[in-house]
Parts: structure tokens; C-alpha cells; sequence
């Protein structure tokens, strides 16, 4: 068995990230869950929400919004829309589109067209701004 996960995490972008890790946790559809070397091939999508890796005794903290996931042969590959590190989400321009979000929801009813983006567009805001609060620790 591994010691070590090999996570490649790519956007439609760039390729993010490609590190040696220890593990890995990320925001399911169905729940959070973790990988670590060894772990069973699987394949499953992933929610907006927080991803956390460990490498050694570091925690890094990413905000990710929707993708896949496939672990296979002790590497985790990340398929999502976007990704930010903790360190490089612009707080204030977070808790700006928190506030876009918020007053577009207010004058909403759940059966316009718009609720369900505005309702996304707010949980991304809020990972944002949790993540970025993670920085420091």
C-alpha cells in the first residue's frame, strides 16, 4: 500500500494543483468524505463547499464549486468549475457578492428562474468567506 495520495486537481482553467498528500476531504453531494492512500476506487461528484488536503502537519483549505471526483490507484484526481486556496480568496469581494446574493434573494420567490442561481451564487460566498477565515490557523 502507498504512503502517499497523489492529488491532481484541475479546473477548465488550468491545472491547479499536483501535489504528494497524505489525504484528502471533500464536500460530496451526498456528504463529506475522506481519502487516504489505499482507499477504493471511486468515482462521485462533488458539491460547492470546502476541500482540505494534508501534507504532513499542514492543512490547506480550498473553496471549490461543483465537480468530480475519482480516486483510483492511490490518485485523486478533481475535476470542478473553480477552485481558490485560502490565501488567494479576495475576502472583500466575498462578502460583497454574499451581499449581491442576500438582496436578490429577498425580493425572490422560490419559483423564479433566478432563486436557484441566486441561492448558489450565496453558498459560494459563504464557502468563500469560510475557507479565507481559515488562513491564519
Amino acid at each position: 500500500m502507498a504512503e502517499k495520495l497523489r492529488l491532481e486537481l484541475v479546473t477548465p482553467y488550468k491545472k491547479a494543483l499536483s501535489e504528494e498528500v497524505d489525504e484528502v476531504t471533500a464536500p460530496g453531494t451526498l456528504g463529506e468524505f475522506g481519502i487516504l492512500p489505499g482507499h477504493t476506487p471511486l468515482l462521485t461528484t462533488l458539491k460547492i463547499g470546502e476541500l482540505t488536503y494534508r501534507r504532513g502537519g499542514e492543512i490547506f483549505h480550498l473553496a471549490v464549486n461543483w465537480g468530480y471526483v475519482e480516486v483510483e490507484d492511490d490518485k485523486v484526481t478533481v475535476l470542478v468549475e473553480t477552485a481558490e486556496p485560502a490565501d488567494e480568496i479576495d475576502l472583500e469581494r466575498a462578502r460583497a457578492a454574499l451581499g449581491r446574493a442576500e438582496e436578490a434573494l429577498r425580493k425572490l420567490s422560490s419559483e423564479d428562474k433566478e432563486f436557484l442561481v441566486m441561492q448558489a451564487a450565496l453558498e459560494r460566498a459563504l464557502i468563500r468567506i469560510q475557507v479565507a477565515g481559515k488562513l491564519g490557523r
